[in-house]
């Protein structure tokens, strides 16, 4: 009651300043190819060339053995998927099966343990993160199915929405149980933007957690270890900000999902305990060059941000009530980058992304239990917002949230709590024409 109060005192018609796109930043094309294209700047021979070896790296369907054509070789032994864009559609979101008779197409599962010293290590056995396929010889670890329980959510006016809360359930694990295991299931996240969001410098991410923000708001940043640096780090990427840089988040993938090798995780993606899978031999090593790695990233880096569809005054209403409903505290619609970037354009610009790339307590519906370097079980990245309006024309099945409970923005929304609270129930409380107003704000970005 105390939040809604406080929403019916704030709401006020003023239209809310919807930031001009900077459109040497973006890209006009709102189709479900939105998230492909490169910065205008890539234009030069040199830099075209390099997009496109990346783009194809990024899209390459990866095999074991490459034959006299070694370039994409090195799938396995274990692994997910075979390609990058099996589970970024469209460089989009990935997405959820709707229940245990559907496979996993575009996410993964989590996996740690608490040891007795209460650090979280990777499952002995499994490792962190479960892989369903092995090349001939090698086992796959086992299959992961999400069931769900369906929970009414009555919003002023009485529409009724129901949510899905998942459950993991495994099966055929082939090296034994996973006991007292901690796991978490993740979407793969949309691509573009990626070399801004990498160019954000840690003073400007403190800066957001010492901002003053209203009671019960807080965010804090989540120390990381950088592999290339060695040394802790404000980490910038994954749901619980858990990786450092946009580098080592490709080399990860490419690690943990397709259990390629590269100079940053050079060891096969295999436990002690998997005596076959370490004994596989590797047909390169690394199976992803340097080179490889600078074409992808560079790729990653110099896609845009779709531009946001011209204001209305619908829209602009529906951006005052995404203020009003404290939303901005977090989505934060300002930072500025650093002088990082290989890319001249994506340094010194203000960006409008809708994160402060902070952690935020989101309560116990949307805990997975399962904590990441500093962050715990409860806490989550703020996910950048731009270009959600786009999610599902890129890809219709595109799903929200860490692990694709929400088909829409709406659940998404009534899924926030914890530190997110004032702004879920703000939204129970509007009308049925503001909450539609606010929903059309975000399908505009």
């Amino acid at each position: 009651m105390r939040a809604a109060f406080f929403c019916i005192a704030m709401l006020s018609w003023a239209c809310a300043a919807i930031a001009e796109p900077d459109t040497t930043l973006t890209t006009p094309h709102r189709s479900a190819e939105a998230y492909t294209q490169p910065y205008a700047s890539v234009s030069d021979p040199a830099s075209r060339q390099t997009f496109q070896a990346g783009r194809t790296l990024f899209r390459q369907v990866w095999t074991i053995d490459g034959g006299e054509d070694d370039r994409f070789s090195g799938l396995g032994p274990l692994y997910s998927r075979f390609s990058c864009i099996a589970c970024h559609p469209g460089n989009g979101r990935g997405f959820a099966p709707d229940g245990p008779t559907q496979s996993m197409k575009a996410m993964l599962v989590r996996l740690s343990v608490q040891d007795t010293q209460q650090r979280i290590l990777p499952h002995p056995v499994y490792g962190d993160q479960l892989n369903e396929f092995g090349i001939p010889g090698v086992i796959g670890e086992g299959i992961a199915q999400l069931e769900y329980q369906t929970m009414p959510v009555t919003l002023a006016g009485g529409e009724e929405v129901i949510l899905r809360q998942p459950q993991l359930r495994f099966s055929e694990l082939a090296y034994g149980p996973l006991d007292n295991v901690l796991t978490s299931a993740r979407i793969a996240p949309a691509v573009f933007g990626l070399g801004l969001l990498d160019n954000i410098p840690e003073e400007e991410i403190l800066r957001q957690a010492q901002r003053r923000k209203p009671a019960g708001i807080r965010g804090r940043p989540n120390m990381v270890w950088d592999i290339a640096q060695q040394k802790m780090v404000i980490g910038k990427f994954g749901w619980k900000a858990n990786v450092p840089n946009l580098r080592q988040q490709i080399a990860s993938a490419f690690h943990g999902d397709l259990g390629i090798t590269s100079r940053l995780f050079a060891a096969p993606n295999c436990t002690v305990t998997q005596t076959t899978c370490l004994a596989t031999p590797a047909i390169k090593s690394p199976e992803l060059t340097d080179q490889q790695l600078d074409e992808i990233q560079f790729y990653l880096a110099a896609l845009a941000i779709p531009q946001p569809a011209a204001p209305t005054p619908a829209t602009q209403r529906g951006a005052a009530l995404f203020k009003q409903a404290q939303c901005m505290e977090c989505h934060t619609d300002q930072l500025r980058t650093g002088q990082q970037s290989g890319i001249a354009l994506l340094n010194q610009r203000t960006i409008h992304p809708y994160t402060d790339l902070l952690l935020h307590d989101m309560g116990e519906g949307l805990a997975d239990n399962r904590p990441d370097f500093s962050a715990t079980g409860r806490e989550w990245r703020t996910p950048p917002l731009w270009g959600i309006g786009l999610a599902k024309k890129v890809h219709p099945e595109a799903g929200f949230l860490h692990d694709g409970r929400a088909r829409t923005l709406q659940e998404a929304i009534l899924w926030h709590d914890g530190e997110a609270s004032t702004a879920k129930e703000c939204f129970k409380n509007f009308s049925r024409e503001e909450r539609s107003l606010l929903l059309l704000f975000l399908e505009s970005l």
